[in-house]
């Protein structure tokens, strides 16, 4: 057995895997439809990102984790971290059901000034404020764990749970300190009322409630996983405003789970949202695609940074239990950035995939310099087969009323999905009917749509490919859509066409091959 062999089959052993170590031959992360580019666990079921947390150089990553099977139940933490959120190194479970009580969803802090009393020493504790779940009462309730060795073992507050108000559906508590009032503040789902409550507390053990906020926006279904955050105004330096992340499920724009979101204000008590009108009445999405959801942000980002990172789960509660992956099921988004941006309309979100995933890109991209659209779809026609795992960025311009497109990204034989964009309906849809595997659920062969906002008649496209999903960024950010894809084929076809009467012209169009985060590269 070869030295590296027997390293990674230790790692396996031990439950991790160093985040700069190529997994060469190793089995795991070679099944079909694994991604290579998005965090996926070893094995079994995952949903929910959790406890998103930056300490001492790394970015923790918790989820809602089955440490024994690929189905949902015996909800635990899950955990990972990576120094450039794109190398992931998988971790033991953090927090683990015990007693009856699963470990729901939450948040992580650090407490800098050890206001709990839990740190030892000077190196201040990471805190982790999680809702247990009570199987058989039925009863949600908040809870703590602690960690004094950067995250790596944790320990259950011996006094919890720290908030319990008697209810059967309560939970997902997002955590933050707000400097203003000098105390941590929560926000925390209380679903069948579509509302998020408020509380706040001196030492994150003791809370008080401050108030509710909803219901709004979109009430369809329960409302799950809030965040609360000042964001930055996109070309306004200093400018913030703050913004209310509230997941939903059912009632999402493609069906089942969703991302909605409010830009507001909040002054240590109250969150009040802007009264502007979104398009057509509708509540403001963070993403259009089916696959976005329980979307929370990372704390303790340093400010020197100046980012708001986001992470989502990439899948969707009415097919997630089907979907044809072994031995894992469940995936999370690339991690993106968020902005705010002015637009007609008013403040809307904008989000970019983190620049720390240009590093995969191998080396110069292939280039099409700018053409007619027939040119530029002659010269796709030349590329042949690409490679599975893509970054293409493009922009067109001369778009009108009669100049809609369509973008097909081939999989296998006679498989496709449809990116076409509309301009007279200023809309772009997702077509994945017959993108390769969709018969393991009625609800996902579908064709779906998001608004588009287009500029001077300009539009710019970036579409990350990755083994089994695709995302969309469409005018820098400010309409986005993610989909899971099962392709059946090992390489890509692009297929550019103008589908009215007139074409736009093709400023850029550009392609990367990306190689996997996973596995060592390897010379072509």
């Amino acid at each position: 057995m070869s030295g590296r062999r027997a390293l990674v089959l230790l790692s396996l052993a031990l439950g991790w895997r160093a985040a700069a170590a190529p997994v060469g031959d190793a089995p795991w992360y070679r099944e079909p439809f694994r991604p290579q580019f998005h965090f996926t666990p070893e094995r079994n079921w995952t949903n929910d990102p959790n406890g998103l947390v930056f300490f001492e150089g790394e970015y923790h990553l918790f989820y809602q984790k089955n440490p024994f099977g690929d189905r949902w139940g015996h909800m635990s933490w899950g955990h990972a971290v990576s120094r450039d959120l794109v190398h992931w190194q998988h971790l033991p479970v953090a927090i683990t059901e015990e007693g009856g009580v699963m470990a729901f969803s939450g948040s992580a802090v650090v407490d800098w000034r050890n206001t709990s009393g839990l740190g030892q020493g000077r190196q201040p504790p990471l805190v982790a404020v999680y809702t247990g779940h009570h199987a058989e009462k039925p009863l949600q309730d908040q809870r703590l764990a602690f960690s004094n060795d950067r995250g790596r073992t944790w320990t259950r507050y011996a006094r919890n749970p720290v908030l319990d108000i008697g209810e059967t559906d309560f939970r997902d508590p997002k955590v933050f300190w707000h400097a203003p009032s000098g105390r941590w503040v929560m926000a925390v789902a209380w679903p069948k009322q579509r509302k998020v409550r408020f509380y706040a507390s001196p030492d994150l053990e003791s809370w008080s409630h401050l108030s509710d906020f909803g219901p709004a926006g979109a009430t369809a279904g329960d409302w799950e996983c809030p965040d609360l955050f000042p964001l930055a105004v996109e070309a306004s330096p200093g400018e913030r405003r703050w913004v209310l992340i509230v997941n939903l499920n059912p009632g999402g724009p493609a069906g089942g789970s969703g991302t909605q979101y409010f830009v507001g204000d909040f002054d240590g008590r109250r969150f009040v949202a802007d009264a502007t009108p979104s398009r057509e009445g509708a509540p403001l999405w963070l993403d259009h695609g089916p696959d976005f959801y329980a979307t929370v942000t990372w704390s303790d980002v340093p400010e020197r940074d100046g980012r708001r990172l986001a992470l989502g789960w990439m899948s969707n509660w009415q097919y997630a239990a089907e979907a044809p992956t072994s031995p894992w099921r469940g995936a999370m988004t690339v991690p993106r950035e968020l902005v705010l941006r002015r637009t007609p309309e008013g403040l809307r979100v904008a989000q970019r995939p983190v620049r720390e995933l240009a590093s995969l890109r191998r080396a110069a991209p292939s280039t099409f310099a700018g053409g007619t659209l027939a040119e530029a779809a002659a010269w796709l026609a030349k590329q042949g087969p690409l490679p599975p795992l893509l970054d293409v960025e493009m922009e067109l311009a001369g778009l009108g009323p009669a100049t809609p497109f369509a973008l097909e990204v081939g999989g296998g034989p006679g498989e496709a999905t449809v990116v076409a964009v509309d301009v007279a309906d200023g809309r772009l849809s997702v077509d994945r009917t017959h993108s390769g595997r969709v018969d393991f659920h009625p609800a996902f062969a579908r064709r779906y749509q998001a608004p588009l906002r287009l500029v001077a008649g300009r539009c710019r496209l970036r579409l990350l490919l990755d083994t089994s999903s695709l995302e969309l960024f469409a005018q820098a950010g400010e309409t986005a859509f993610t989909a899971l894809v099962f392709p059946t084929g090992e390489r890509r076809r692009l297929r550019l066409s103008a589908t009215g009467e007139a074409a736009p012209r093709v400023e850029t169009l550009a392609l990367h091959d990306l190689s996997s985060a996973w596995i060592e590269p390897r010379a072509n």
